[in-house]
C-alpha cells in the first residue's frame, strides 16, 4: 500500500508572533508558552525530542521530560550509562525540541549540556514515586536485553532488594543541565508563512531577538 503523505496537509491559523509579543528574556517567553501549553491540556507539555551527537558525527534523538526550567538553563535526568549521557560525555553540545503542534508551535534550543551535582540529583530524585525510583536501578538504560520478562525480573529483584526504607540515588543515574546560547520560538502561519523569533546570546550576557524568515 502506497501512503499518499504529500497530501496531508493544513493551513496553521490560530495566531502571529511578532517581534513586539515577546518578552526580552527567552526564559520569561518560554515560561510564558509552557504556562500556555499546560492550560490547554495537551499530554506530556513537557517533553521534549533531546539530539545528541555520537563520537563519529551521528545524530540520535529520544524524547525526554524536562524537569525543570530557569534563567541557568533546561534540567532534565537520564541514566549516566545512557546512549544520551555517554554522547554528550564526548560532545556537549546538544539541541532540545518542543512538539506543541495542538498550538501550532515549536520551541529550539540549542546549547551546551553540564551534569548536575550529586546534591541537585539526590533532590529531585527523592521527589520520584518509589517505583519510578526502582525502575532508575532496574534499567541500564540502552543496553539490549533479551525480553521485557528480564527487564520486569530485575525490577522485581530491586524491588526486594530495597523492601525497607529509602532507596538510594544509583551511582550511575544522574541529570544534565542545557546551558542555550540560542532558543527559536515558531509559530504555525498561514499560506507558510510562519513567525520565527530567534533569541542569539551575545558576550554581554543579554539576548538579539532576530525575525528569520520562515
Amino acid at each position: 500500500m502506497e501512503l499518499k503523505l504529500e497530501d496531508f496537509r493544513r493551513e496553521y491559523t490560530q495566531g502571529g508572533l511578532d517581534i513586539t509579543d515577546v518578552a526580552a528574556s527567552p526564559f520569561e517567553q518560554f515560561q510564558r508558552w509552557m504556562e500556555q501549553t499546560i492550560e490547554s491540556g495537551i499530554p506530556d507539555p513537557n517533553a521534549m525530542t533531546v539530539a545528541t551527537v555520537d563520537e563519529t558525527g551521528q545524530p540520535s534523538q529520544r524524547i525526554v521530560l524536562l524537569k525543570h526550567m530557569d534563567e541557568k538553563g533546561f534540567v532534565f535526568y537520564t541514566n549516566l550509562n545512557s546512549r544520551k549521557a555517554q554522547d554528550l560525555k564526548q560532545n556537549p553540545k546538544i539541541s532540545l525540541h518542543f512538539p506543541w503542534y495542538f498550538l501550532e508551535r515549536q520551541v529550539k534550543v540549542c546549547g551546551v549540556a553540564e551534569q548536575l551535582s550529586k546534591t541537585e540529583v539526590l533532590k529531585y530524585f527523592v521527589t520520584r514515586p518509589r517505583d519510578s525510583q526502582l525502575g532508575a536501578w532496574a534499567s541500564q538504560q540502552s543496553r539490549p536485553i533479551s525480553s521485557r520478562a528480564l527487564l520486569m525480573q530485575q525490577f522485581e529483584s530491586m524491588k526486594n532488594k530495597f523492601a525497607k526504607g529509602e532507596i538510594p540515588v544509583p551511582d550511575f543515574w544522574g541529570g544534565f543541565r542545557v546551558r542555550p546560547h540560542q532558543i527559536e520560538f515558531w509559530q504555525g502561519g498561514a499560506a507558510r508563512l510562519h513567525d520565527r523569533m530567534q533569541y542569539s546570546l551575545q558576550t554581554d550576557g543579554s539576548w538579539k531577538i532576530q525575525r528569520l524568515e520562515p
